[in-house]
């Protein structure tokens, strides 16, 4: 953007005429171009200033006196000319002959204005004197003299021209036009100009004109486009559906360069998190064309066809959030004990037998609840996992649940009423035909109480015997139904229009056919039953689904929020201890303020909260379901979830316990915080077992000394060091609790009283505390929004070393570098481990950023290293064994301090060091004090915290670009995978955010955003399954914009989702069985395989080694991937025996895939074989599926340094196989030898390429 002039004159160090220069003349202001100073009141003497304003003012006058006689004068011309007309005779002189131009323009210029009105004047003398008169004597008059006395007395130089006639002013004119034919002349240029500025204005007010009837014809369409978008009762739609569906046309146009996103639109995208600003017709083609006035015709094209499909995906996610609310009251229904949970096994054995009881035709639309995403991947046994080939139509259930499969088209099924292609005019093909089902004679009564007649089952029976109703599900009164129905959608009215009745009779007479009225979804109904009611007056429920104005509210749209502390419960006794720990509440609540808000539930396989709950159920019943059934399954659900008073206080007892064990955990932590006044991290186990033996005077020391034992054993590493993390503390006194008799609870609370009057800090001290431990959440803080990236991490580190030495450290400056522990490759007789500068703060960046410290050079870095404490040099002059890296700074300079800290991980191993020093200080007093070195060892852990947590988010990363690629080539039909990671939101009211990490096209190429790229809750309201997914840590089915997503949660430790998949199979598009259980596979590995990443950081665990690559210095985490994935296929493969063989070796000429497969896995353990009747020969191939080869491949690693088998000798067995090619083939055994063959060659890869450090990291790709 332009400056403006004020902005740009003090840019150019020119002094602006702020006080003289509004009053200035144009004469004025052009004389005062050029010159370095403009006149101002504030560099000129009085005098001049009363000069400039008088002169200014009199200029002013004669200048409005001057426009007034011209404007005068312009207006008497104008008047003559309206009098006397000009002469156009005066125009013969205007021809386009070249030749004579000049000389009439020189003759018209210079002679005929003055000769003309000579010669008129001659005429009439003539006249006057007779002259021309024959019968008169000739008088003495001489017409040459005459006009010579003419011509000098009217001279043009010296005469002032009288008033010219109208000949006169014609000739001036075509004079005028003449001269502009002249080239390279003045007025032959001016004329040019003043046409090219004609035409240049016409242009201007064409496309002027072109533009406003674009405008127009732009807001008509949108005017049209609104029409389509379900609105409320007064008309009107929220202006954040609107902000939303623009947000994500960016999406829309991914492919566009990165400039052009950004600038898609005239003016940035507000933020509006509230459904309750909305807009009519005409505010909202304004507020859309605000935004969109600029785009071209194709890409307005693009935006309409967008907001279409937004239109539509809002209805459904109106139709949506009236079924979540009713499945909402459904919970509430069911969970007798208001504790917030219901039983997850039960819920599952209603919706496998509401399944079973389902006709055929219903059964397609439902996801089968025995199959994922229903139920876990974990909970799939191996053998149907890896080797169910037969049964292909279950791996189909999620694909056809987003779109019907072909065999319904055949079975005389109307289909629902998708958009073809891509068609911008959003239109729809329907497919119909006449429906199987006997609903005609269905009686009313029957309908009502959802029976069944004999007539109906004998025609069900003969028409189609799969999809024979089964017997009724619910039994209830139709008064309790009917109750029940208008309980859940009194909202939507009871009334429809007359039209709307006539097309619902037309269409029960062509085949007894219900539709959504919107207009794109209609399905015949082809049978009866109790999950897929074939009621008539359903079928006019369903048709009145959207009759009536939408209400304006999305009421479960925030459903998570809403239900986050439903079945909570404040126990008696909390309120009791709250008075007993007086000190501790306001620690307490300063924790529970850093705390992550409660939305994301975490997945439990035994219950379910109130939002997992709905989002299951939404995933059952999927998106083509008509609402009667979804009333049926809910009447169902309600009458057959049954609870025994024993498991009401089993649930009330397992709730009543979690919550005991978070309020002890809080407690736990604030007494930590009380003990560590310094905010160092840890508490010294001596000291804290000291005060502990004092307990009860004494009298517990034995069984303290138990619990010490079984701590040493829990806790190895801290019992060595003698430190105690906030974790271990916790453990430390719940194990002490377990030896001493009586009540754990009250011994916990006993032993907690005891320690907090062990210790009085000051209100000084309580405050220094909150402030340092503010500094250290913004560390983790800074680690949980980097995405992935060191750099944020650093930066909060040197920050808060500067903020506490600022503050409390009598404003030092200082110095601070990060140093991290590598393996010496450089020069290893310089020593096996090196230290290598990573960070350091921006003064000290020119001499200490990407230094190498050696164990031979001096300093007491390594000291620190091996010894794991901190060093403090009060005087580093008088050391004599400090590297100095500023060899700049003179020898009387290099004075102060230097702290040197271990970094530590959890299990207290040493891998790098935090440096802090003075020298920059030049004062006297630059010694670190006691506190000030136990605030910087807080630093240090919380930075040790901060980079594993990123760490372990690299290796999730690296681990998520090793899945995708074993995926891609195995899953044609997907068309993107983006991956996202969770962040917790800047205040409690944003909650989290999703930073796009990872997307990945239809090819498999792959782009990393190392910009932030965040998905916020209140940007996105048609977008909400991936928060949908986050929230409740399921998987979520649904169509957005045309495309078919799955949104897959990772999990972590506390099976709360981190992190996502979103899955896109395109336009109407499904997996095949093998690609569909190709999926399942990669995100069953990746789970396994974050899980184990998330352990490496924790203090209890220690990561699992499998595989020898493992154990190599640079572990890659791409390798979890493919060891998990064949720690799989060697159970899979342990439970088969000879026998399992036997299919294979009754081949007497066997399929090729087979034959290679076999010869695959032979040569692994036989690589000398190759080409020897030993592999080729099929009859002595057979001879070695035998329980030892089982065994051997149970028991191979292929990462192992012995094995040297060729990878291109496996790929030219088993390379290029098309996974349909295998899946046909039927046989389970073949198929686990292929996906074990194939795991053990990517791993040898893998493996080479690491040795020979040719895959890169995460980070260095970011």
């Amino acid at each position: 953007m332009a400056a403006q002039p004020e902005e740009a004159a003090q840019t150019a160090g020119l002094n602006h005429p702020s006080l003289v220069g509004k009053n200035m003349t144009a004469t004025e202001m052009k004389r005062n171009q050029g010159s370095d100073e403009l006149p101002c009141r504030s560099n000129c003497a009085p005098w001049k200033e009363c000069f400039y304003e008088k002169v200014q003012q009199r200029s002013l006058n004669l200048q409005e006196k001057k426009v007034k006689m011209i404007q005068a004068q312009k207006a008497e011309e104008e008047k003559v000319k309206k009098r006397e007309p000009c002469d156009w005779l005066c125009k013969e002189w205007f021809s386009d002959e070249k030749e004579s131009l000049d000389t009439r323009t020189y003759l018209l210029d210079k002679l005929l204005p003055t000769l003309i009105p000579g010669v008129e004047k001659l005429l009439m003398q003539v006249e006057r004197k007779n002259v021309l008169v024959p019968d008169k004597e000739p008088t003495k008059f001489d017409p040459i003299t005459f006009l010579g006395e003419y011509l000098m007395r009217h001279n043009p130089q010296y005469d002032i021209s009288t008033k010219p006639g109208p000949y006169l002013r014609g000739m001036k004119m075509v004079t005028e036009e003449l001269k502009t034919e002249m080239a390279d002349t003045a007025p032959e240029r001016l004329a040019r100009m003043k046409a090219e500025a004609k035409t240049k204005r016409k242009e201007r007010e064409q496309v002027e004109n072109m533009k406003s009837e674009q405008k127009e014809m732009r807001k008509e369409a949108l005017a049209i486009q609104f029409k389509e978008w379900t609105v409320d009762i007064s008309g009107r739609i929220p202006v954040a559906l609107i902000q939303s569906s623009l947000r994500s046309f960016l999406d829309v146009v991914a492919s566009a360069p990165m400039d052009v996103r950004e600038a898609i639109y005239d003016r940035k995208l507000e933020i509006i998190d509230t459904l309750e600003q909305k807009v009519n017709i005409d505010e909202f083609t304004e507020y859309v064309h605000s935004y969109t006035e600029n785009f071209s015709s194709d890409m307005f094209q693009e935006i309409l066809k967008h907001l279409r499909q937004c239109a539509l995906d809002f209805q459904k996610a109106i139709r949506c959030d009236m079924w979540r609310q009713m499945f909402t009251d459904l919970f509430l229904d069911c969970d007798y004990g208001k504790v917030g949970l219901l039983d997850r096994q039960k819920i599952l054995a209603l919706l496998e037998e509401f399944y079973d009881r389902s006709p055929m035709s219903a059964k397609r639309r439902f996801c089968n609840p025995r199959q994922w995403p229903i139920i876990e991947l974990q909970e799939i046994e191996l053998a149907d996992f890896w080797g169910d080939l037969h049964d292909q139509e279950v791996c189909e259930e999620l694909s056809e649940n987003l779109v019907l499969s072909q065999a319904e088209i055949s079975e005389g099924e109307i289909l629902p009423c998708e958009p073809v292609g891509d068609n911008s005019q959003g239109s729809y093909e329907m497919s119909t035909s006449v429906s199987e089902s006997p609903l005609e004679q269905m009686d009313m009564s029957e309908a009502e109480t959802g029976g069944i007649s004999k007539e109906e089952k004998q025609a069900a029976e003969s028409s189609d015997a799969e999809d024979a109703p089964v017997a009724e599900a619910v039994k209830e009164t139709a008064a309790r139904k009917e109750s029940s129905l208008s309980e859940h959608s009194g909202q939507f009215g009871q009334q429809t229009s007359s039209e709307t009745r006539l097309q619902d009779e037309d269409l029960q007479d062509q085949g007894k056919v219900w539709c959504f009225l919107s207009g794109f979804q209609c399905s015949s109904h082809r049978t009866a039953g109790p999950a897929y009611s074939d009621r008539q007056d359903s079928q006019a429920e369903a048709g009145q689904e959207f009759e009536l104005p939408w209400s304006g509210d999305l009421l479960t749209f925030d459903l998570s929020f809403k239900y986050s502390s439903y079945g909570e419960r404040i126990p008696e006794e909390w309120i009791c201890e709250d008075t007993r720990f007086a000190d501790l509440r306001p620690i307490m609540a300063d924790i529970q303020n850093r705390c992550t808000s409660r939305v994301r539930s975490a997945f439990d396989e035994h219950c379910l909260n109130l939002p997992q709950f709905v989002q299951l159920l939404e995933t059952f019943v999927g998106q083509d379901i008509p609402l009667p059934t979804v009333k049926s399954l809910i009447e169902f659900i309600k009458e057959e979830y049954k609870q025994t008073e024993e498991s009401k206080i089993e649930q009330l007892e397992k709730v009543r316990r979690t919550s005991r064990l978070a309020h002890r955990k809080l407690l736990l932590e604030a007494l930590f915080e009380k003990w560590d006044k310094n905010a160092s991290g840890f508490l010294d186990l001596k000291e804290v077992d000291a005060v502990l033996s004092t307990f009860k005077e004494g009298m517990e020391k034995e069984a303290l000394r138990k619990a010490k034992s079984h701590f040493s054993s829990r806790y190895p590493q801290s019992s060595r060091v003698e430190k105690l993390s906030p974790e271990a503390f916790q453990t430390f006194l719940e194990l002490v609790a377990s030896e001493f008799t009586g009540n754990e609870d009250e011994v916990i609370a006993n032993i907690v009283e005891f320690l907090t009057m062990s210790v009085e800090r000051s209100w000084m001290e309580c405050l220094q505390s909150l402030t340092r431990r503010k500094w250290l959440h913004n560390i983790q803080q800074a680690a949980e929004t980097s995405g992935a990236s060191m750099e944020p991490v650093y930066k909060a580190v040197f920050k808060a070393l500067s903020q506490d030495a600022e503050a409390h450290g009598d404003n030092k400056k200082i110095s601070a570098y990060i140093a991290l522990l590598e393996e010496n490759q450089l020069s290893p007789e310089r020593g096996q481990i090196l230290l290598h500068y990573v960070a350091c703060t921006t003064d000290d960046a020119p001499y200490v950023l990407n230094q190498i410290l050696y164990k031979d050079m001096k300093g007491v870095s390594f000291a620190a290293v091996e010894e794991g404490k901190p060093i403090h040099v009060p005087r580093v002059q008088l050391h004599g064994n400090i590297h100095f890296w500023n060899y700049d700074r003179p020898v009387e300079e290099r004075r102060g301090s230097l702290l040197v800290l271990p970094l530590q991980d959890a299990h207290w191993n040493v891998f790098g060091i935090l440096g802090i020093d003075t020298l920059r200080d030049q004062s006297e007093k630059t010694i670190f004090l006691t506190h000030e070195i136990s605030f910087c060892q807080g630093v240090s852990l919380a930075f040790s915290k901060a980079y594993h947590h990123v760490c372990a988010l690299e290796n999730v990363l690296q681990m998520t670009l090793t899945a995708l690629d074993w995926l891609y080539p195995r899953v044609s039909s997907i068309h993107a995978v983006t991956t996202y990671l969770v962040e917790p939101g800047k205040d409690q009211t944003c909650d989290y955010a999703l930073r796009k990490m990872i997307t990945t096209d239809n090819t498999g190429q792959k782009e990393i955003h190392t910009s932030a790229v965040l998905f916020l809750r209140k940007e996105n309201l048609l977008r909400d399954y991936l928060l949908k997914c986050i929230d409740t840590s399921e998987v979520v089915c649904t169509s957005v914009c045309g495309e078919y997503h799955i949104a897959v949660p990772l999990r972590d430790l506390s099976r709360q989702a981190f992190a996502l998949f979103d899955i896109s199979i395109g336009h109407h598009q499904k997996l095949s069985p093998h690609e569909y259980k190709d999926l399942q596979k990669m995100l069953k590995m990746a789970q396994a395989a974050c899980c184990e990443i998330l352990k490496i950081p924790s203090e209890e665990t220690k990561p699992t080694y499998v595989l020898e690559a493992e154990h190599m210095n640079s572990r890659h985490a791409g390798i979890l991937f493919h060891r998990f994935m064949l720690q799989d296929l060697r159970e899979c493969v342990q439970k088969l025996s000879a026998e399992s063989f036997a299919e294979i070796k009754g081949y007497e000429e066997p399929p090729a895939l087979i034959h290679n497969i076999v010869k695959a896995v032979l040569l692994l353990f036989n690589p000398n074989w190759k080409g020897s009747e030993k592999i080729e020969s099929w009859s002595q191939c057979i001879q070695n599926l035998d329980d030892n080869l089982i065994q051997e491949i149970y028991c191979f690693d292929p990462t192992a340094p012995s094995v040297q088998v060729q990878g291109e000798l496996l790929l030219d067995c088993i390379g290029g196989v098309p996974r349909a090619e295998l899946w046909m083939q039927g046989s389970v055994p073949a198929e686990y030898l292929y996906n074990w063959v194939h795991t053990c060659l990517s791993l040898m890869e893998m493996t080479k390429s690491l040795q020979n450090k040719e895959v890169p990291d995460f980070t260095s790709k970011v």
